[in-house]
């Protein structure tokens, strides 16, 4: 399909041109090659599953100022490691942690899980014999691998798994001038490579690798970075012991999927290409103990938007040091969960269309037998008319429910679709009203 052709300048133009260019999208431009794409078949699992789970958590965790707290606050290489070794140290075990983590995913509805392996800070969260001054979980202190016990119940549980990993670590001089010490920068590479290879070959089935931080000193793209990681050969290697794992354009490689990180909303046409949004429940990635959240109306709100619009939700929590998820975190993702279990058929195994949304009144998304509305804004929507010009030729709506079965009057003209909303229902103020039509 043209998703998976087009590329480089003509998929960014275009892509500029549709969505104003309020997607952050990092992959436009990196290296790509054909026998590394994946058949949309290959990816149909990720399409259907709309919904996952992002974890961070580390050394970080402890010190309570986010994921980049050794670069923020110049915390000295020897010191991190000492935090490492005396002070992260949860008192349960690895598998007791994890099995929290996919409990609250099951619960939200999530369908997929990303696990950060390794940071920024070079931390290895499993058992890593290629970690530069084996800087490991192993070898810390807490003798535990974290990442084996989270695709050990990843598996178990039926999630599919994730791994994200940052090639780039700080402890490298390297990395903040590769050219002028590219010494530094190799023996970065190496670990990056070895890690990678680990990562595909130690537990078992991986179905994404979540690359991030390609990026050389904090500046350009991942794609200008490309020289040093080779992303082809590095994703090469991936592609030979895990054949279909799904990866972001992190790396400098396009990926099978593009991203698009924060807690901006969501608005414009369908995402012609695989896409995914990622953004924390709070206002960082990694734990603060005075974190704001946010809340169930906004994160729905970003689920509905970004799935009308043919893409995935990525939701992060930042488990404390302990490895347990604040409650608020935990509360507001079992809401996602109740929604989701009344009215998962309209999200879970669709695709965003066939009519392109309106921003802040609705979106719409499909199968192959129906057509589901999501109206955020009843009062606008009774006025509108759903446009003949954006359905397929001869398409005819058969019948109009709610999802409980309730049937909805609705016209068909040459117009186009008007659905007739009872005034008791707008009067609801859902925050999502859904009607299902039949074709």
């Amino acid at each position: 399909m043209a998703e998976h052709i087009m590329n480089g300048a003509e998929l960014a133009s275009m892509l500029k041109g549709q969505l104003g260019n309020q997607m952050n999208f990092n992959g436009l431009f990196g290296e790509d090659a054909e026998d590394l794409h994946l058949s949309d078949d290959e990816i149909c699992w990720w399409r259907d599953a709309k919904f996952g789970l992002f974890i961070h958590w580390g050394i970080y965790s402890v010190i309570g100022k986010g994921e980049w707290a050794y670069f923020n606050e110049k915390i000295a290489e020897d010191t991190y490691r000492k935090i490492a070794e005396e002070e992260f140290h949860p008192e349960r075990s690895a598998k007791e942690i994890v099995e929290e983590w996919i409990d609250v995913a099951e619960s939200a509805g999530m369908k997929y899980a990303v696990m950060v392996t390794r940071h920024h800070d070079g931390f290895a969260l499993w058992d890593s014999k290629g970690s530069y001054k084996n800087f490991t979980s192993m070898q810390c202190g807490q003798n535990a691998d974290y990442v084996k016990a989270f695709t050990d119940i990843c598996h178990e549980r039926g999630i599919h798994t994730g791994l994200y990993y940052s090639p780039m670590d700080w402890r490298f001089s390297g990395y903040f001038d590769p050219k002028g010490q590219p010494e530094s920068a190799a023996l970065m590479k190496k670990q990056a490579y070895d890690q990678v290879e680990e990562l595909c070959t130690q537990y078992g089935k991986v179905e994404i690798l979540w690359y991030d931080g390609g990026w050389l000193s904090h500046q350009g793209t991942d794609a200008d970075a490309a020289w040093l990681w080779e992303p082809l050969k590095l994703n090469r290697m991936a592609r030979s012991y895990q054949p279909g794992i799904m990866v972001t354009p992190r790396s400098g490689y396009r990926g099978d999927f593009e991203t698009d990180e924060g807690v901006h909303e969501v608005q414009g046409k369908i995402v012609p290409i695989p896409w995914e949004k990622c953004m924390s429940v709070s206002e960082t990635w990694g734990y603060r103990p005075h974190d704001k959240f946010q809340d169930f109306p906004f994160l729905l709100r970003m689920l509905i938007n970004t799935v009308c619009r043919d893409g995935n939700l990525l939701l992060n929590v930042g488990p404390d040091c302990e490895g347990c998820i604040p409650e608020e975190a935990k509360k507001v993702l079992k809401q996602m969960g109740t929604w989701l279990a009344e009215n998962g058929e309209a999200i879970y195994a669709t695709r965003g269309g066939v009519w392109q949304p309106v921003d802040g009144v609705y979106g719409c998304t499909y199968t192959d037998n129906a057509i589901y509305v999501h109206i955020l804004d009843c009062n606008t929507f009774q006025n509108m008319t759903l446009p003949a010009k954006e359905m397929p030729k001869n398409m005819a709506i058969r019948k109009a429910t709610f999802l409980n079965g309730i049937e909805v009057p609705f016209e068909q003209t040459i117009e186009g679709v008007k659905i007739l909303i009872p005034d008791a229902v707008q009067r609801e103020n859902r925050l999502d009203t859904i009607v299902k039509l039949f074709i």
